[in-house]
């Protein structure tokens, strides 16, 4: 893959984004939290930086930043609340990756401006009540018609942005899985399409900010152009694809918020008093912040690492998935630690690891839970290792 954005040209962008997260964003959080949305004025600030195109190919208007970039700024958005980065997430993740990787030029030139722009709001509607981790069991259904047309009926849940989106990247079963293929197609539907249903936005244990909905097909037709790379057997590797990338990329978001919960703690442990003596002083709280800080320092190193290799082309599967299932477990032991060395104040809406212990609970379930992760992990090794007998 090559690099678009030089290091020098990257170190400024980098400059530029932790500027705007420590000067605009985090002084709003509790806002944020408190409305259950990012500020219009934040919304545009974001557009205006480049950051709903930040990983879109410059020819198509984006930063074309590669994901060894993305990771840098991934860690940066996890410091703060994770509706910032979900804002935009989707454009640049797995929503806009399948239009980048597997559009046709006629797709891209429809759409891939607008997302980079932030003026298109594009959403990964993958997930259904019976298919989450896995797209093999999708049930939604997509029939091709006779003039080409396709009709799309079934349900997704849990859908990011799409309460905002302009666009939904579907994914709809053709056929069951043949020999031919999975049978697991990708479409472009414009959320205004009739047929179309977004139900209102979840309300969410954590990530106050950061929509998601059900959302609804019901005898949806979109032309035969809909179809994503005019292939109706490419929705799987597209989704397979796209979501691996987003791996890396959510481990680099539990980096950046274990980093925060750990800043957090450290102030908390150097003012906080008990019997006269900060509680920093203590060895069972230095315990704590040393495995906190063991655990951020190896995550950022596996974060870099996975994310090279994706650059490279030599691992797009295993790395991935170590990288997300260590760091996003890593950040809910930071977490919880974070609350423990807070005490009761760690317990209080009020406190900034109060929100954290409930926004990074999600980042274990989203885009492949551990459970999945591990079995890609296990299965690619046993694999692997079964070519080597050969």
């Amino acid at each position: 893959m090559t690099q678009q954005v030089s290091d020098d040209d990257f170190e400024q962008i980098h400059a530029a984004v932790r500027e705007f997260i420590q000067t605009r964003v985090v002084p709003r959080e509790k806002e944020i939290a408190d409305t259950d949305a990012v500020p219009d004025d934040i919304r545009q600030a974001a557009k205006d930086i480049g950051l709903f195109g930040y990983a879109i190919p410059q020819e198509w208007g984006g930063l074309g930043l590669n994901l060894a970039q993305d990771v840098e700024l991934a860690m940066e958005f996890g410091y703060t609340t994770l509706a910032l980065r979900s804002m935009f997430g989707t454009n640049n993740g797995i929503a806009g990756q399948v239009l980048v990787n597997f559009g046709t030029d006629q797709q891209k030139t429809q759409w891939l401006e607008g997302i980079a722009s932030g003026d298109v709001v594009a959403s990964f509607a993958l997930t259904e009540p019976g298919a989450g981790s896995n797209p093999a069991g999708l049930r939604t259904k997509a029939v091709r018609q006779e003039n080409g047309d396709w009709i799309i009926d079934g349900a997704k849940c849990f859908i990011t942005n799409a309460a905002l989106s302009n666009l939904l990247v579907t994914f709809a079963r053709t056929r069951p899985a043949d020999e031919n293929g999975p049978g697991i197609a990708a479409f472009l539907v414009p959320t205004d399409t009739p047929g179309v249903t977004v139900a209102p936005h979840d309300a969410k244990m954590g990530q106050q900010g950061a929509w998601t909905s059900n959302v609804y097909f019901e005898n949806v037709r979109v032309p035969a152009s809909a179809l994503v790379a005019g292939d109706e057997d490419a929705g799987y590797k597209a989704a397979m694809t796209s979501l691996a990338r987003g791996r890396v990329h959510i481990a680099a978001l539990s980096v950046g918020s274990a980093q925060r919960a750990l800043d957090e703690s450290l102030t908390h442990a150097t003012v906080t008093t008990q019997g006269g003596t900060p509680i920093g002083d203590f060895q069972l709280v230095q315990a704590h912040l040393a495995d906190m800080q063991t655990g951020i320092m190896a995550g950022r190193a596996l974060v870099r690492d996975a994310a090279a290799k994706y650059v490279s082309g030599e691992d797009r599967r295993i790395a991935p998935s170590v990288a997300k299932l260590y760091c996003t477990e890593m950040v809910g032991d930071i977490a919880d630690k974070a609350v423990q060395i807070h005490g009761g104040s760690g317990y209080m809406r009020e406190t900034t690891v109060e929100r954290i212990y409930r926004d990074v609970r999600l980042l274990r379930l989203y885009e492949g839970t551990s459970e999945i992760q591990r079995l890609i992990i296990g299965g690619g090794l046993v694999r692997t290792e079964k070519k080597k007998a050969r």
